[in-house]
């Protein structure tokens, strides 16, 4: 049976908010940003990318949405089961509730 808390968690949503992990994406969306100024032909090439980026995820998303309301119960438990795994992890690795630097 799934249990009610990770029913409702996401596990993509807790992994992005491990210290370790949204620190590491702190310091590359910085740099990213940082490279974006200096580089003003740079800029121009990643806002292209970015455009596109955002076109063909919307695209995608449109696209698959009915595929994900039916497999939705697939997903739920899949859910579920990394939720379980990633507290596992969690418990047994303390160096994930750091951010890098430490």
């Amino acid at each position: 049976p799934v249990s009610t808390r990770h029913a409702q968690e996401n596990v993509l949503q807790r992994v992005l908010q491990l210290p370790v992990v949204s620190s590491t994406c702190q310091t590359l969306q910085r740099k990213y940003s940082s490279t974006k100024e200096s580089h003003p032909l740079m800029a121009s090439v990643c806002e292209v990318y970015e455009r596109g980026v955002q076109g063909a995820g919307a695209l995608a998303m449109w696209g698959m949405e009915p595929v994900v309301r039916r497999l939705e119960p697939q997903f739920a438990v899949a859910n579920n089961l990394a939720c379980r795994g990633l507290d596992h992890l969690e418990e047994k690795i303390p160096a994930l509730q750091y951010p890098v630097d430490k």
